[in-house]
């Protein structure tokens, strides 16, 4: 079996990626990329296909259609995790794609039904991020209330500005910055809380896409079993 193929960043750096496992990894995925893995495939050949990140701006993302296709074949396993893979997983796990992690669970459980919770701007050459993911605003503001740094109304009420801005604005300087000239009585918390972002600041969506790649391994080295 060739080394599964798996589409990541920015949702993890390929050079973390591949500590873990040297898989073939291929940029976000855009529409006709899983057409592309399926035309080079013959009926017998076997397959592990991983989806975290795909395009969103940029280009058209693959299609659930699309991604059902390469799932029919006998010999394909396909996984999805962290941002656009737990989209398609949600949709297609009927039909026997794999969805890993907390976000995926989000999303099947309907606990956020938005594909904007995911979706992020970023650099196509070096895939760094240039916003942040909703779900991991919600996660680091989250963290920083069980850990006492900001209270229940800073929290909701800076997701609620997060929220209220166009996806590719995020970030947390202008989220904080924000937060505070339309909540001036929130000041004080929102220092602590800019701090404890500057110096804590996790990733959920990475986490998700870690988990995917030790199953993609696992898979592949046989010690999972579909």
């Amino acid at each position: 079996m060739d080394k599964p193929i798996i589409f990541v960043g920015p949702s993890l750096e390929i050079q973390k990626a591949r500590k873990i496992f040297d898989a073939d990894y291929r940029p976000p995925a855009k529409k006709g990329d899983f057409i592309a893995i399926l035309s080079g495939l013959s009926d017998a050949d076997p397959i592990i296909v991983g989806l975290i990140d795909g395009l969103f701006l940029q280009d058209y993302p693959p299609t659930p259609i699309e991604v059902y296709q390469l799932l029919r074949r006998r010999n394909s396993h396909v996984l999805g995790a962290a941002s656009l893979g737990a989209l398609r997983a949600v949709e297609l796990e009927k039909y026997g794609m794999i969805g890993i992690g907390k976000i995926f669970e989000l999303y099947k459980l309907r606990k956020f039904t938005a594909d904007d919770e995911v979706a992020v701007t970023f650099n196509e050459e070096t895939r760094h991020l240039q916003s942040e993911a909703m779900i991991d605003i919600r996660y680091n503001l989250l963290r920083a209330f069980k850990e006492g740094v900001i209270d229940e109304e800073t929290r909701k009420t800076t997701a609620n500005v997060a929220k209220s801005m166009y996806f590719p604005d995020r970030n947390y300087v202008e989220i904080l910055s924000e937060t505070e000239k339309r909540f001036p009585h929130l000041s004080e918390s929102i220092k602590g809380l800019s701090s404890f972002i500057s110096n804590n600041r996790q990733s959920l969506k990475e986490k998700d896409a870690v988990r995917l790649i030790v199953y993609a391994k696992m898979l592949y080295e046989g010690k999972s079993t579909i």
